[in-house]
């Protein structure tokens, strides 16, 4: 249809997140069709690493008198007349409609899709992106939503950790380092350090499986983390990064040390 022109053009390459949208704004539409929600990764973040392709699922529901023929999405970064990053379907693959269970005006349309940080996005794709949809009804009426709602797109990060020296004698200061990345899209599998981030220097006594915070630092260059801490009982020491509006969680697996204490 000549209204889906605008993003015809765009087919062929990828990204997307997690989004939940409600009362999403019609930017052109005639009758009464309306998209109630759209929702993608079932409402979580989509965190991606530097080579490992993850495949989500768009689902959008939709309303209409006469009920729904078919629907299209769409995502995209940046601004919908040049965006810098887009998702299919898109505007040729219409997504698999199926009425909603006892109802004869909403149907739920699905699309999987299938992202690969290391060919379809750089860098610069992390953070907020946009969704567009287009509806048609059986009765001919159709709505279509520039901007249905915004979700995040994460690259993944990785910590590590080493805690020394070991076995140490109880009370002694021990010295934890270790190092925060993210993930490089595009740059064939690389992590970079992520500098000036708070990270929770984290432990777990031998026997238990919790872990207690125990000071923040803030990463320095290259991601690099350091600081000290009194060894009171043998067990496990980690750090902790809750993540960023462009870059996922992540907790380095825990060190063992050995306190003596004789």
């Amino acid at each position: 249809m000549f209204r889906r022109s605008a993003v015809a053009a765009l087919s062929g390459a990828l990204a997307l997140s997690a989004l939940t949208v409600t009362a999403a704004r019609a930017d052109s539409g005639a009758g009464d069709t309306q998209v109630l929600l759209a929702v993608v990764n079932g409402g979580e973040p989509v965190v991606l690493g530097a080579m490992t392709k993850k495949t989500v699922t768009l689902s959008i529901s939709a309303s209409d008198d006469s009920g729904i023929k078919d629907a299209y999405g769409w995502l995209y970064h940046g601004s919908f007349d040049n965006p810098d990053g887009f998702a299919g379907p898109g505007s040729d693959t219409p997504l698999t409609c199926t009425p909603v269970a006892g109802s004869t005006t909403t149907s739920t349309c699905t699309a999987s899709i299938t992202i690969d940080p290391n060919a379809m996005l750089i860098n610069a794709n992390a953070g907020t992106w946009h969704i567009w949809t287009s509806v048609d009804a059986n009765d001919f009426d159709y709505v279509d939503t520039e901007n249905a709602g915004t979700f995040l797109m994460k690259r993944a990060a990785k910590l590590t950790v080493d805690a020394s020296p070991e076995p140490v004698a109880a009370g002694a200061t021990i010295t934890v380092k270790g190092a925060l990345t993210r993930a490089d899209w595009g740059k064939g599998g690389t992590y970079s350090g992520y500098a000036g981030q708070s990270v929770k220097l984290q432990f777990r006594k031998a026997g238990t499986t919790t872990y207690t915070t125990v000071k923040t630092v803030t990463s320095g260059t290259g991601g690099a983390l350091k600081t000290t801490a009194t060894a009171t009982a043998d067990g496990y020491w980690r750090w902790s990064f809750a993540g960023t509006g462009t870059t996922g969680p992540a907790k380095a697996s825990g060190d063992y040390v050995d306190v003596t204490t004789g």
